[in-house]
């Protein structure tokens, strides 16, 4: 049996139908379910059992024998929520429990962490973890997967294979519910439909054109393949990076997104709203020497090429 936690999520729900077009077909979903319209996202999938993430504990410790591997994708990711209780319960201290009870059974864990923890860059985008502590988050979000991090390279007693995931810029099917915090992708396709253009933020910084802020923009199909991947190779433990390697601008994703819906450009500026312009990010890329030098080797999608298949689904 394979555990994913967050599963009715957008990354999650995605990690298992990866898993079962192999044939991983016993997953232990773990979530809330108190969400009709992020449920939908299980629907089609094959599921052995879901588990309410309160009960999780409780159900490891009768079914651990059975369980192969565990993927702790669930997290709270608003960026916009600065309530700090809520972090520390569900990104730290459960983290730290989900950690405890792989090093206790001797399981294999693959955990989301994020780019957040990179704050506004300047200490560049390296997955290096001897630099990891000096790192600033912007938000509570980045600063709760930073001190899990930081706290699981403290540890002296670790799962015998663990893996943390930087997760950059992610966009993809199923992420609908995800509302202000959903892709830029989603919310073009959702402009562009309703009203034939998209407007994008002015830049604010004069070393960036408007809409030539840039972002690592990665494909959910490629992030879960190599969760998929990680799951079989089970060595190199650590902290890795997990976006496309290249930084595209905003015109970009936008133009391709035009593309993909068979439309012709129509795009436009508007201020960066005030609440979120002093710690607005213009640039982020993942530098990923270090999961290609632990022997992975598939190539990712370019955004042209995930655009056009994303938006192939939602038409």
């Amino acid at each position: 049996m394979i555990v994913v936690t967050g599963a009715a999520g957008f990354i999650g729900s995605n990690l298992i139908k990866r898993l079962n077009q192999d044939n991983f077909n016993y997953i232990i979903a773990v979530d809330k379910f108190d969400r009709e319209d992020k449920n939908k996202n299980l629907l089609g999938l094959k599921i052995k059992e879901q588990v309410d993430r309160d009960h999780f504990f409780d159900w490891l410790d009768q079914n651990q024998e059975q369980v192969e591997f565990i993927f702790h994708i669930g997290a709270r990711t608003d960026t916009t929520e600065f309530n700090w209780e809520i972090f520390q319960k569900l990104n730290v201290d459960y983290s730290k429990r989900i950690w405890q009870s792989c090093v206790k059974y001797q399981l294999p864990l693959v955990y989301a962490s994020s780019a957040a923890t990179y704050g506004l860059g300047e200490l560049g985008y390296d997955d290096d973890e001897s630099k990891l502590s000096s790192l600033k988050p912007l938000n509570p979000y980045g600063e709760s997967k930073q001190v899990f991090d930081l706290w699981a390279l403290e540890q002296v007693d670790k799962p015998f294979f663990w893996a943390g995931l930087k997760f950059f810029n992610v966009y993809g099917p199923g992420e609908y519910h995800k509302g202000r915090m959903a892709s830029v992708v989603w919310h073009a396709f959702n402009q562009i439909k309703q009203s034939g253009g998209m407007k994008l933020f002015r830049s604010h910084n004069s070393a960036y054109k408007d809409g030539e802020q840039m972002r690592d923009f990665i494909y959910v199909k490629d992030l879960v393949e190599v969760c998929y991947w990680l799951m079989h190779h089970r060595k190199s433990s650590g902290i890795y990076n997990l976006g496309s390697g290249q930084a595209r601008t905003f015109l970009d994703l936008a133009k391709a997104t035009f593309k993909a819906m068979g439309m012709q450009e129509n795009i436009s500026f508007i201020d960066t709203p005030e609440d979120i312009r002093d710690n607005y990010q213009y640039f982020t890329e993942a530098n990923m020497n270090k999961l290609r030098s632990i022997g992975y080797q598939k190539k990712f999608h370019t955004l042209e090429e995930g655009v056009e298949d994303y938006i192939s689904m939602l038409l």
